[in-house]
């Protein structure tokens, strides 16, 4: 089978220079390691990433699982969006509730491991693969998946635990293990939480550190040349950023993100919109075509089943609905709402998915450049905003450095709660410590095995906690009945 992760082969075709700076290291080591996990990775390639219908299976238990909440919930996708606006912009925050962070910036750092690499290329690779079709699939699915977030979200809150400084943090490890034993399920409860918590420590090194700092060092590479032989010094530089975030905690990454977040996604933004309104004229045909092509493709193998697919596996990887991963920082947000906070967390799929990754593809389908089978993954959104931007490739570089940045210090973060439940807060130390190393190491050499493992870790996560997640969806549904009739009554304090 292919290799799942799509950004895997963004950067395959990178500068030869490039390449052998990342390959400083013995290549005999390199070999060992290589071939020690691809063993590993290939016997889990065929578990998770089993076809069913052309389907992986990882990808239809989120598909599952976002349906399911979606109807669970009675569409509070779409019924609490407003309200989700009012709770970001402050008019709930009450300064006295238990937590350490505001819903804006659980938000930003939930934001933060989501907006970034997949945004900027991931979109590219998969209208290359599915046409322009794949556009429609993925906005639905990302749709959908605000469903899913709502429920994690809100059991996160739900069963946070106070850690013994005082401070709150909960996540799947949590609700998974107290949830599950308050049904009377707590055998089943302590595995699934054990599953998810290795599973996320994995991630976090692979796919949330290694693979970030890897690709950033190719990204920042490419248009800095004078880094090309220096990988180290860039290994050194990021790692000591990274450091110094993560050892202040989730309230020193709440507060770098929400400065971040925004403003990566801003310059983004802008430069987007340049090339939409300067083909205006364009954006009607190139919307016609998206449809179209969802349904009825023309320019691709696979016909419809292939377009749905590929779209499906965008959003999928994309917001990371159902993963698990985004509860833990919200987890620490301040409120005593569980499901205000999951109401914000919905709105993280709506703008990564439907509004970040719709722009990138909106610039592609509109400029033409899906036609040319010449161009891959980042090569094709390059040419795509140097249309109308000549200069661009300075600003994606900077994009793709601020969003791997970003999503290496939150994924810090749920690594390090996942380490602290495995092996207790004592040890946090080490975890940190050997994160920022592995920023360092993923920045010097191509551990190509290592990082799929870490890719094949985040989304093996979603396999317990959806499970959870679907077991205590009933006292979800209860407590999102009440919160709605208390809101609709007006009995919700409002501070600004």
């Amino acid at each position: 089978m292919k290799r799942f992760w799509l950004l895997v082969a963004l950067f395959t075709s990178v500068p030869a220079t490039a390449v052998a700076a990342q390959n400083a290291v013995p290549v005999d080591f390199l070999t060992t390691i290589d071939a020690t996990f691809a063993t590993v990775v290939s016997a889990l390639e065929k578990v998770i990433f089993l076809s069913i219908g052309g389907m992986p299976l990882v990808v239809l238990w989120l598909l599952a699982g976002a349906i399911f909440f979606t109807l669970r919930m009675k569409f509070i996708n779409i019924r609490a969006f407003p309200h989700a606006i009012n709770v970001v912009r402050g008019h709930y925050d009450n300064p006295h509730e238990p937590g350490e962070v505001t819903h804006f910036q659980a938000l930003s750092a939930a934001l933060s491991a989501t907006v970034g690499l997949g945004n900027i290329a991931g979109v590219a690779i998969a209208i290359q693969l599915g046409g322009p079709g794949v556009v429609f699939w993925m906005t639905i699915v990302g749709f959908l998946g605000m469903s899913s977030k709502f429920a994690e979200c809100t059991l996160a809150q739900m069963y946070r635990v106070n850690r013994p400084d005082g401070s709150l943090c909960g996540g799947p490890m949590h609700y998974l293990s107290r949830g599950l034993a308050e049904k009377g399920l707590r055998p089943l409860g302590k595995i699934l939480a054990g599953m998810f918590a290795v599973f996320c420590v994995g991630g976090a090194f692979g796919g949330g550190n290694m693979f970030q700092a890897n690709q950033s060092f190719v990204g920042v590479a490419q248009v800095l040349p004078w880094f090309q032989e220096r990988s180290w010094l860039y290994g050194i530089i990021l790692a000591c950023l990274v450091g110094v975030v993560i050892i202040g905690g989730i309230r020193r990454i709440g507060a770098v993100a929400e400065i971040l977040v925004p403003a990566m996604c801003f310059s983004y933004f802008v430069a987007a919109l340049w090339i939409i309104f300067g083909n205006i004229a364009e954006i009607p045909a190139a919307i016609a075509t998206i449809i179209q092509e969802a349904f009825t493709p023309t320019a691709v193998g696979g016909g419809f089943v292939g377009v749905l697919v590929q779209g499906v596996r965008r959003a999928a990887f994309d917001n990371e609905a159902g993963v698990g991963s985004a509860p833990i920082a919200h987890s620490a947000a301040r409120t005593d709402e569980p499901v205000r906070e999951g109401v914000v967390a919905l709105l993280e799929p709506f703008i990564d998915t439907i509004v970040v990754s719709n722009i990138t593809a909106l610039v592609i389908v509109i400029t033409g450049v899906y036609r040319n089978s010449q161009l891959d993954g980042i090569g094709m959104t390059f040419d795509a905003f140097a249309t109308g931007i000549s200069w661009f490739p300075f600003l994606l570089s900077l994009a793709v450095f601020l969003f791997a940045f970003s999503t290496i210090i939150s994924w810090g973060y749920y690594g390090e709660r996942a380490w602290a439940y495995l092996f207790g807060e004592r040890t946090l130390r080490v975890f940190q410590v050997s994160f920022v190393i592995g920023v360092f190491v993923g920045s010097v050499v191509n551990l190509q095995s290592v990082l799929n493992f870490g890719d094949m870790m985040i989304l093996s996560m979603a396999f317990p906690n959806l499970l959870g997640c679907f077991l205590l969806s009933g006292k979800v549904a209860t407590a999102l009945q009440d919160y709605m009739q208390r809101l609709q009554a007006n009995k919700m304090p409002v501070y600004r």
